[in-house]
């Protein structure tokens, strides 16, 4: 199973991202799929979720209305579209897979499967 996060970069306050994550060696429509961060000297935290379909998704409080999940399983493909972005958005990002449905409780990391590599996000004022 791989995971390759790609997309981040510098970008200036107010502005737009999307990252992606590309999975393959596991049949990408049975799982859900997340996004985390990390910056340096803290715990890697919750951003956003997607289930197996796309139908349902769950952001965390302090991106909800300004980032959006999307996912295409025949492109084995999901993105965080990151909009209105702050300094405090910088970080590095990871996408993460589980099965079918991210559950009641996406945020905790050791119910993640598999993780990517991660994609540096940098919001400069």
């Amino acid at each position: 199973v791989q995971l390759v996060d790609s997309g981040g970069g510098l970008v200036h306050v107010g502005g737009s991202l999307t990252i992606s994550c590309a999975a393959s060696g596991l049949a990408f429509d049975d799982y859900a799929v997340g996004w985390f961060r990390q910056t340096p000297g803290r715990e890697r935290e919750f951003v956003a979720a997607i289930s197996w379909s796309g139908a349902n998704t769950v952001y965390a409080d302090f991106v909800t209305g300004r980032f959006n999940m999307s996912r295409d399983n025949d492109k084995n493909t999901a993105w965080l579209q990151m909009n209105s972005l702050k300094p405090e958005d910088t970080a590095v990002y990871y996408c993460a897979v589980r099965g079918l449905y991210y559950g009641q409780t996406p945020e905790r990391l050791h119910e993640w499967d598999y993780w990517g590599q991660g994609t540096e996000v940098t919001v400069s004022s």
